[in-house]
């Protein structure tokens, strides 16, 4: 006889984890243990960390899924082993060698080479990559033996450090724009030393104003005896947006989705309004209210509002 088991009650959980992927993982899949262990009922992941990446991947829970696309389009920030002399059919490590070739470079060959990919640039996504093309993503026809065209993207390499060179590995610092593909700027500059490479490994330092500054692992989650406390708030999120703080009656008219004219009540707000024009955070004493575009004549219009927030 089938039995029925009761369905598990998730929380409302809401906070951000910065959490250290482990090598092995998807993003999915560390997210997907994570909720778990939260026991939490919303959960997403803010830009995805290829399988055999380490390093900070944000988790936004409940309330703070609402501004995890501020981080999808965020800068990054990543520290790389470059292999060169061997390309992979894959790009990375996880892949088979498909060509070899002798090492051969000096260290000012690399730093000439470097200097070509700063700035804004042009990359072709990898066919191994989950951009979809007629709802299948890349990588599926390419393990069908499959490749097709794809468009060149432009990026922007912001910083293009060497941290070291013991051939045939080759270390750097990258900062760079959303949709920038490692693996091929990588690859890219094997080709243009003449020898080809791979990625040997990647590891995340930085996404957008959150840093590897608190990040632990999912081991370290697993064991601890109240995981909700590692959670960092919601407005983590926001910390490179200006803060605005609104009285009660304003932060009432606020939530309820007004316009508010700032400026004839500026005398009464208990802070000061931020000198630009742009996004910015609003807050009811330290309560997060959510985000609001403050415009001319000290307009603040609501954006995204926090469902818990009460006055």
């Amino acid at each position: 006889m089938k039995q029925n088991h009761p369905k598990r009650v998730r929380d409302l959980v809401d906070g951000v984890l910065l959490l250290d992927k482990p090598v092995g993982f998807s993003s999915n899949d560390a997210l997907i243990k994570a909720k778990r262990v939260l026991n939490a009922k919303k959960a997403g992941h803010t830009g995805t960390l290829d399988p055999f990446a380490t390093g900070l991947l944000p988790l936004c829970f409940g309330e703070a899924t609402k501004f995890s696309q501020d981080l999808l389009e965020a800068d990054k920030t990543y520290d790389t082993t470059v292999h060169l002399g061997q390309t992979t059919d894959t790009g990375d490590t996880e892949g088979l060698v498909v060509e070899s070739h002798p090492v051969d470079v000096t260290v000012e060959q690399i730093e000439a080479v470097l200097a070509r990919f700063r700035g804004p640039i042009a990359q072709v996504p990898p066919m191994y990559s989950a951009l979809k093309r007629d709802g299948k993503p890349l990588y599926e026809y390419a393990r069908a033996g499959i490749t097709l065209e794809r468009e060149a993207r432009n990026v922007i390499i912001h910083k293009l450090e060497l941290i070291s060179y013991e051939a045939p590995f080759l270390k750097l610092s990258v900062k760079c724009s959303k949709g920038t593909y490692i693996r091929v700027l990588g690859q890219d500059i094997g080709e243009a030393l003449g020898c080809g490479a791979h990625l040997n490994a990647l590891r995340r330092t930085q996404v957008g104003p959150l840093t590897i500054e608190g990040m632990l692992t999912l081991d370290a989650l697993v064991v601890h005896p109240d995981p909700l406390s590692l959670l960092a708030p919601v407005d983590a999120l926001l910390a490179s947006f200006p803060a605005v703080q609104l009285t009660a009656e304003l932060a009432k008219r606020f939530l309820q989705g007004q316009r508010l004219a700032l400026g004839k009540d500026v005398e009464s707000l208990p802070g000061p309004l931020p000198a630009e024009q742009g996004r910015v955070r609003v807050y009811l004493d330290d309560k997060l209210l959510g985000t609001g575009q403050l415009g001319e004549y000290s307009i603040l219009a609501p954006e995204r509002l926090i469902a818990t927030a009460h006055t």
